[in-house]
């Protein structure tokens, strides 16, 4: 299935596409698509039999309606970084031997199609197309990457924005360069698992003014999606509704050549991971 929220910011309904392109409504069915959702197996068995008989979700017209983040109530956002073995490469780190982790701020999430603000005094804001996994039954200390995928509700695409100064050169740590406004456009859709039978085949691709930068396959990750999953479960509880950034291919502004094409206002990012739908970003100052 492919669930989404669609409203105005603060606002959303929760929808579905179905098998022929149309958007349905969902709100007289289920509240919202959230943790609670994704955890309710027969809640998510209702809107599953739903979709095979369409006709009973009344159609939306979707002419000028925001699409939100396709999740809501997001308890925390993990991020792995350094995560393909291209994008290391690039940035002349050596391969990790566990996976590097950050976090990023529920209230950097945005809708797809929503305005990325580039911060005050930025100079090297930069672009990461990423696939993100969104969890739907309690996690902890996971025994296999086989166990850890029937942990996982749904996949969706994520843009992992980042301010390499603010990142790198500003005090240390990597959280002031991910978490300003605006810094996780999320969706258009969740796509639920049954429908991505292998998460290590999907293809990542960026366009910045409508030039292809970034061109990648989930299959050169460093730490596949099981494995990232069974590792977290390690050293924090994930919950129903939580989103793992799984890391970025190679092609970000900071692994090119001087002089750097950092984003500006009047930019336009478009973000894909091909199967779970494509953003679209205009960039302006904060």
């Amino acid at each position: 299935m492919k669930l989404l929220r669609v409203g105005t910011a603060g606002a959303e309904r929760p929808a579905l596409l179905d098998r022929n392109g149309t958007l349905r409504d969902l709100s007289g069915l289920v509240s919202d698509i959230d943790g609670e959702l994704l955890a309710d197996a027969s809640a998510l068995d209702r809107v599953r039999q739903a979709a095979d008989t369409p006709d009973v979700l009344p159609p939306l017209d979707a002419e000028g309606l925001r699409i939100g983040p396709p999740v809501a109530r997001i308890g925390k956002i993990v991020c792995i970084g350094l995560n393909y073995h291209d994008h290391a490469a690039e940035t002349g780190a050596a391969t990790p031997g566990e996976p590097i982790l950050f976090l990023k701020s529920p209230d950097t999430v945005v809708g797809p199609e929503d305005t990325v603000l580039v911060p005050r005094g930025s100079r090297k804001t930069d672009w990461e197309v990423e696939l993100a996994v969104v969890i739907g039954r309690t996690a902890r200390y996971l025994g296999s990457a086989e166990e850890a995928l029937g942990h996982v509700a749904g996949y969706a695409t994520a843009h992992d924005v980042s301010e390499r100064e603010f990142q790198l050169e500003r005090g240390g740590t990597w959280d002031k360069g991910k978490n300003c406004e605006t810094f996780n456009p999320l969706g258009p859709w969740l796509v639920t698992a049954d429908e991505v039978p292998d998460p290590q085949a999907l293809e990542l691709k960026l366009w910045v003014n409508g030039e292809l930068k970034q061109n990648g396959t989930s299959a050169d990750q460093i730490f596949p999606v099981g494995e990232v999953v069974r590792y977290l479960s390690h050293f924090m509880t994930l919950y129903p509704g939580d989103v793992i950034n799984t890391g970025t291919p190679a092609g970000v502004a900071m692994g090119r050549p001087e002089p750097k094409p950092y984003l500006r206002a009047g930019d336009v990012v478009e973000v894909e991971v091909v199967g779970l739908g494509r953003q679209r970003q205009a960039l302006k100052d904060a």
